[in-house]
């Protein structure tokens, strides 16, 4: 039996209000919707808004879309996911990622040091933790730990763990210890080349990468016409130029490296930033956004999944008023 294609919804980072993410997230809940992520940045801290959720929901999955490695310790990570899950009955997913420097150093104080070892040690902590076993099991890298244990039970011995991830060997990872990838901007029609990495990770580890799922971010704009296209460019030069480098290299990796240069180039001076949505072509705009009218935007998400798109997230439309968030969510509810 085929199983039933899962869309779930990420509210975004920037102008983010908790009341109307709540009642996104209770809306979602009785559309149908799978799974429901917070972000966290340098505003609300995560796992209290998804607390107030779980107590407001009765099925919807909840993710952590994403928490740092950094700012938390390994074992917090795991108690917090523990105790979550067992808040919720069981509904929880824990999103990880590095960050990145400027945010770990310069907000939370922490050194930006080996990502990779990091983010493996803290998937090695939370898996001990709730396995019921010592922490001096965890084989862990960077530090050594003694034989505590989490002192109740879990309500699940294997919580699902996702990364998001755009480097090779960070994607390889996630194929020997992870549940989910969580790639953002990454093309729908190159997912492929992320798969064969987890399979690597996975055959290291003896594991089916079959069992680890893809769940891109995904920028879906439900409205016909020019404006949808007006706003695909704006978040893209946004990404490419104002976020550092990250999405720049991998950008530029899959052929659009002339593109990314000019959008750098207008986004970084105040004077041309308004022009840096120009340099954005049409072919990025397909590759990276879904947009036109609600029924095109669910038949695309559809056809899409039959290209490795398992588990989109769907960017929830920020700084907009309740009811125009209520409307998206509706439009997309059979995506």
């Amino acid at each position: 039996m085929l199983s039933k294609p899962t869309t779930g919804l990420v509210a975004f980072w920037r102008d983010y209000d908790r009341k109307t993410y709540l009642k996104a997230a209770i809306l979602a809940d009785r559309l149908g919707y799978d799974s429901f992520w917070l972000p966290e940045v340098w505003g609300y801290e995560v796992f209290s808004l998804l607390t107030e959720i779980a107590l407001r929901t009765k099925r919807i999955k909840l993710g952590t879309g994403i928490i740092n490695i950094y700012s938390r310790s390994p074992a917090l990570i795991g108690m917090q996911a523990a105790t979550l899950d067992e808040i919720s009955g069981g509904r929880f997913i824990l999103g990880l990622g590095t960050s990145g420097k400027n945010v770990i150093e310069g907000l939370h104080g922490r050194d930006f040091e080996k990502p990779l070892t990091q983010t493996r040690d803290v998937i090695r902590v939370v898996r001990t933790l709730l396995d019921g076993r010592p922490l001096s099991e965890a084989d862990t890298k960077l530090r050594k730990y003694r034989p505590f244990t989490l002192d109740f039970k879990p309500t699940r011995r294997r919580i699902p763990i996702y990364v998001a991830a755009l480097k090779q060997k960070s994607i390889t990872s996630i194929g020997e210890m992870a549940d989910g990838w969580m790639p953002i901007f990454w093309p729908y029609n190159r997912l492929d080349d992320g798969r064969k990495w987890i399979a690597e990770g996975a055959a290291k580890a003896g594991r089916d990468p079959k069992d680890i799922k893809t769940a891109p971010f995904s920028t879906v704009i439900p409205i016909p016409g020019s404006k949808a296209s007006t706003k695909a460019r704006e978040l893209i030069a946004f990404y490419v130029g104002g976020m550092g480098d990250y999405y720049k290299e991998l950008l530029s990796g899959f052929g659009w490296a002339e593109e990314c240069l000019e959008i750098e180039r207008l986004y970084r001076d105040k004077a041309t930033r308004s022009n840096a949505a120009e340099a954005v072509t049409h072919e990025m705009i397909e590759a990276l956004t879904i947009s036109g009218d609600p029924l095109h935007c669910r038949r695309e998400l559809a056809r899409r999944r039959e290209l490795g798109m398992e588990q989109p997230l769907i960017s929830l439309p920020p700084g907009m008023p309740w009811p125009g968030v209520a409307a998206f969510i509706t439009a997309l509810a059979r995506a």
